[in-house]
């Protein structure tokens, strides 16, 4: 099942203009994975296009995370195969990082350290600094993690996956643990920088609001496969609440429900 919605749309960088050359391409092929027996995921067929953000939706159980460890290589595939830019993903990570809900500091280390901790070759206090700065901590650099808050401590590690300017970033429901007010800031940050950078984007989450107000392009995962697909096509100003933007959420929700 496929659908096409189009929404407007608040960010002044036209989607055409981004870098999408920037972005990793990712293949799933016939992809399947089971667990004592228990099927989780099979024979899934998935394309993601470089530049494209696409987020992941579904029940609780549904294999949501399963197939992110999968793209980030830190699972294998029971059948089928994963590829980032041609290259099985256990050896294409060089290219991606990752997102959990927690920052996953280290507490003993200051925020810039922690930001260094995401470059692939050696301490680069040039690159930390300009990270720092595009997530808005930059006064921050010489803190430790206990005197940020949970907002400021998730920037942090947003810092640390973009340091490299990897090109997929792999979102593991980064936003979940944080009060309302902070994860709307949150998204407005990830879809700036995504627009800007042009890195390909894979985002877990339970919330369809954040997923339509992020994703060119949304799936509904459950019974092992992708039960919906839903493209978001995003033009002119764009305001949070509007009833086009809760047309396309119920139309994934029901999607979600029918599972």
């Amino acid at each position: 099942m496929q659908a096409a919605s189009i929404l407007p749309r608040d960010i002044p960088i036209p989607p055409m203009l981004r870098d999408r050359t920037a972005g990793a391409e990712v293949q799933l092929r016939g992809l399947g994975r089971s667990f004592d027996g228990q099927r989780v995921l099979a024979n899934l067929d998935l394309t993601v296009r470089p530049g494209e953000f696409l987020s992941i939706v579904g029940k609780s159980g549904c294999g949501k995370s399963t197939l992110l460890r999968l793209v980030a290589g830190l699972d294998q595939p029971s059948s089928g195969s994963v590829a980032v830019d041609g290259l099985p993903a256990e050896t294409g990570g060089e290219r991606a990082r990752i997102m959990f809900q927690e920052p996953r500091l280290l507490p003993w280390a200051s925020v810039a350290e922690n930001v260094a901790l995401g470059l692939r070759h050696g301490r680069d206090d040039r690159a930390v600094a300009e990270a720092l700065d595009s997530v808005q901590l930059a006064d921050k650099a010489g803190f430790w993690p206990a005197q940020l808050s949970g907002g400021q401590r998730q920037r942090v590690a947003l810092a640390r996956a973009l340091v490299s300017h990897p090109g997929l970033l792999l979102l593991d429901e980064p936003l979940g643990a944080l009060d309302a007010l902070t994860r709307l800031t949150m998204q407005n940050l990830i879809r700036d920088m995504h627009d800007r950078a042009g890195f390909t984007a894979i985002l877990v989450t339970h919330d369809v609001a954040e997923a339509v107000a992020l994703s060119d392009r949304v799936i509904v995962l459950g019974q092992g496969g992708i039960l919906s697909e839903t493209r978001i096509l995003r033009v002119g100003p764009a305001r949070r609440g509007s009833a086009e933007l809760a047309a396309v959420e119920a139309e994934i929700l029901e999607a979600i429900f029918a599972a």
